[in-house]
């Protein structure tokens, strides 16, 4: 090999020597050499860029298959159109995350190999890494709240706070999620108000959609009414609840429970009787507890308290 070909091999000896041993000293050599190092380069990448997104796809299908929440709190119950849901639910967060790593994972690994074919092309990266650098900070200056919205909706999915369909209070509106993004939140108010409210204005979230509700009543009683009787009255109205079928396998978690005096006012004796239901049908169960009560009440006789 003469002396201007090996310092022309100097960078890349492996490719470069075996061209030369084949071809002699042919003067395209060292740049087939630099060709095939940079096909290489750009073949690797790909092949690490498949190879990671198939990695997020497995994980990703993983935590979307998840389990039954809903088997935990009731037994014997219908339960497979809930799990639907939260199936569903699951398998959009999973695959919302999912797609965010995909795009991560290409942009640290195409940037890279683009910026190492440019090193190989002996184009000096050194002011572009600069200028990006710059470009970076001048951005993540100008784009503070769009940056704190982003990463607020990376961990609001990650950590499944809230998903479309749940009632939660975001602290600025109440409402039913229709849409979740990286950015921003829909919520419908029940005035059929739409609210968009960034993520990253969000610093509390009471959600009344996850896992179960209770529905309550406060039963109001003089304080010359038998404790004792009605007691046995609301325990009855509970356990006639349960036996409901309807009720029990599609909205309620498990069988009402009668508190006894919750409280006592100036003029009554207030009964507290609760059910645990399933996620968003306290109200139903609510209404139905307050009818059932009601009829029960006017059935023994018993007067309720007004003003209570």
């Amino acid at each position: 090999m003469s002396s201007s070909m090996a310092a022309d091999c100097r960078s890349d000896t492996f490719f470069c020597s075996i061209l030369v041993r084949m071809f002699g000293n042919a003067p395209w050599a060292p740049l087939a050499s630099s060709a095939v190092t940079i096909v290489l380069i750009l073949v690797l990448a790909f092949v690490l860029r498949k190879l990671v997104h198939r990695l997020i796809t497995r994980v990703v299908g993983r935590a979307a298959a998840g389990g039954s929440i809903t088997s935990r709190f009731r037994k014997g119950a219908v339960t497979d159109g809930i799990d639907a849901l939260l199936h569903e639910r699951r398998k959009q967060r999973a695959e919302t995350m999912g797609s965010v790593l995909k795009h991560v994972a290409s942009i640290v690994i195409l940037g890279t190999a683009v910026l190492t074919v440019l090193d190989r092309l002996t184009i000096p990266i050194a002011p572009l890494l600069t200028s990006v650098g710059i470009l970076g900070v001048a951005v993540g200056f100008g784009a503070q709240e769009l940056v704190k919205d982003f990463i607020a909706g990376m961990f609001m999915l990650l950590e499944d706070q809230y998903g479309v369909g749940d009632v939660i209070d975001a602290g600025a509106a109440v409402g039913t999620v229709e849409a979740v993004t990286l950015r921003v939140t829909r919520l419908r108010d029940v005035d059929g108000r739409v609210w968009y409210v960034r993520n990253g204005t969000i610093t509390r979230i009471g959600n009344e959609s996850q896992g179960w509700s209770r529905a309550y009543m406060d039963v109001p009683v003089a304080y010359d009414a038998d404790i004792v009787g009605v007691r046995v009255l609301l325990e009855h109205v509970a356990e006639e609840i349960w036996a409901d079928s309807e009720l029990r396998e599609s909205k309620m978690v498990e069988q009402p429970q009668v508190f006894g005096v919750e409280q006592l006012s100036d003029s009554s004796l207030v009964f507290r009787i609760t059910a645990k239901t399933l996620p968003t049908a306290q109200a139903e169960v609510s209404r139905e507890l307050r009818l059932r009560v009601k009829t029960a009440l006017d059935t023994a006789g018993i007067p309720m308290v007004a003003g209570a």
